[in-house]
């Protein structure tokens, strides 16, 4: 099913990878990542399994290499998805965008449980509709 999703997105635009971290910022990044993706713009978006193209060499890893461009839509400055794959795809320039400088919140907040769901869906949104501007 993988390599069939990856066959089919392999033509598109902007592949779209994200943090997928279990704190607050990366379930924001993951949101927004989705809703760029299936929503905003999916007829020029593909949606990267990070953990597919990362850990494989196959469909998902192959809409990295091959992709006309990536974005790396980042939950936070440390950068974990972006790092991660240019380990796996020597020489992998992304367009790096951060989220949680796209929105306004409590930067003491770390867990996905520290916010209410309404409140990361909308930051979530928030940061969706601000790359999606940039596609």
């Amino acid at each position: 099913m993988c390599e069939e999703y990856a066959k089919r997105q392999a033509s598109k635009s902007f592949v779209i990878m994200s943090c997928e971290g279990a704190c607050l910022r990366g379930e924001i990044a993951r949101q927004a990542a989705n809703f760029i993706c299936h929503q905003l713009a999916p007829d020029k978006t593909a949606r990267l399994c990070l953990g597919g193209a990362f850990t494989k060499d196959t469909g998902q890893r192959s809409l990295v290499k091959n992709g006309k461009k990536v974005i790396a839509l980042e939950g936070c400055f440390l950068e974990c998805a972006s790092r991660m794959m240019k380990g796996a795809v020597p020489g992998l320039e992304p367009e790096i965008i951060i989220a949680d400088t796209l929105y306004d919140f409590d930067r003491s907040l770390f867990g996905i449980d520290e916010l209410p769901e309404s409140e990361i869906r909308s930051h979530a949104e928030r940061v969706a509709q601000k790359v999606a501007e940039r596609l």
